[in-house]
């Protein structure tokens, strides 16, 4: 393999693909095409041939665009530019915004078909209720200046940028569009960081945008989020987007059967951060809702536990969600399985999901309702098929689009028990 590395070729797309990468065949083999949108007609380099059963390509030339392109948002990612030289992180940056939306909700449609057996007229409402949702200002913007933070890279010469699609090549740049304009402002494209590897920028909603360099020791930073303070380390997880703590927040929520709901239940929060989503749990049901938010970074914990003191019913405890469900599976007493039964549980697990052992953990606790959090399609589907094996139905799902001009969405799906 690897003598047509390089061949340019040429072909129509018909659909996108898990990862944001458009789909087309060329003589029965099936090729993965960056930089193309469904529906065009593209000249492509190719860039990996070592599978029998597909390549991959870029798009080097359109030579039958489709409505829905625009010139890219980003210069440093345009077409114009030798694939390998461009800029990684805005790989949907030539769509049209709303078709972003639209692709989105495809992929996560299809991916629910295709992993948790749900077609399109199986999902609460009907196949035409699921829409990916735009967060409040992205529309007005372009899909513009919502990043709150960003982690650069820094070249051989000590300058900052992305990496290349598909690269460990640094691409410097000297802007950043999806960044909001404090962030951007407190880049310093002009310095060189000659030694480093990353560079990361935020601006969080209490006090002066911030640079960490490096592994540099954490710092505790503040975000205000619908009137409430949050402290977590500025190395620490949070969400991107500057809505996206809000929007989730309210989306949860809303998410919870409320007729399901019981305040005195065993409720959890897991893969619970800094408390968020505890926090609008208890915020929604009254201070003295009994909740349980359990993460495994005990900085974060620590932080959760702070971040919660205001609810009497709430506390934060360290662990691995799947070693701290073992034990409580373990070792609940009668009385604290009716609790579990009775619970709703809240999980916002990583890009990977939450995994059998936690989903089946989960079942044999056969808490009333699951709220689950998703920051990829494809887990969603799996977890919920795994969730499905278990008895548990989905009665509500929504999407939003919290990475505009990347093929990243969020979706937030509601459980119950048959």
């Amino acid at each position: 393999m690897g003598e047509h590395i390089g061949t340019e070729i040429e072909l129509t797309v018909d659909k996108i693909a898990h990862g944001g990468i458009a789909v087309g065949r060329l003589d029965g083999r099936v090729v993965f095409v960056s930089d193309a949108i469904p529906g065009e007609t593209v000249r492509a380099r190719v860039s990996d041939d070592r599978k029998k059963s597909f390549w991959r390509a870029d798009t080097v030339a359109v030579l039958e665009p489709s409505p829905h392109r625009r010139e890219h948002v980003w210069a440093a990612a345009g077409l114009d530019r030798d694939p390998r030289g461009r800029a990684g992180g805005a790989e949907f940056g030539h769509i049209a915004l709303a078709h972003q939306r639209e692709l989105k909700r495809q992929v996560l449609v299809e991916s629910l078909q295709r992993f948790a057996g749900l077609g399109p007229e199986d999902l609460p409402g009907g196949p035409t209720a699921l829409q990916v949702e735009a967060l409040p200002g992205d529309a007005a913007a372009n899909g513009l200046g919502w990043r709150t933070r960003i982690r650069l890279h820094v070249d051989a010469q000590g300058r900052l940028g992305p990496m290349a699609s598909r690269s460990h090549t640094v691409i410097p740049v000297t802007d950043a569009p999806l960044a909001t304009p404090a962030v951007q402002a407190a880049i310093p494209f002009a310095e060189r960081f000659t030694g480093l590897g990353t560079l990361d920028v935020l601006a969080p909603t209490v006090g002066e945008p911030r640079l960490v360099i490096g592994e540099q020791k954490p710092t505790v930073i503040r975000e205000v989020i619908r009137g409430r303070e949050f402290q977590l380390d500025d190395t620490g997880f949070w969400q991107v987007h500057r809505e996206a703590p809000a929007a989730l927040s309210a989306a949860v929520q809303e998410a919870i059967v409320p007729e399901l709901f019981d305040p005195r239940a065993r409720n959890l929060d897991l893969y619970g951060g800094v408390g968020l989503l505890a926090a609008a749990v208890a915020e929604r049901f009254g201070a003295s809702t009994s909740i349980t938010s359990v993460e495994a970074d005990e900085r974060a914990t620590d932080h959760a536990s702070e971040n919660l003191a205001g609810w009497v019913g709430a506390s934060a405890e360290p662990g691995r969600v799947d070693r701290w469900l073992r034990a409580l599976d373990a070792g609940a007493a009668a009385a604290e399985r009716d609790r579990l039964r009775a619970a709703t549980v809240v999980l916002d697990p990583p890009r990977a999901g939450a995994g059998t052992e936690v989903m089946q953990l989960l079942g044999r606790l056969a808490p009333a309702q699951l709220v689950y959090v998703a920051c990829d399609p494809v887990a969603l589907a799996r977890d919920a098929a795994l969730a499905a094996a278990d008895g548990y139905r989905m009665v509500s799902i929504r999407a939003f689009d919290l990475f505009p001009h990347t093929h990243h969405l969020e979706a937030v799906a509601t459980f119950v028990r048959d």
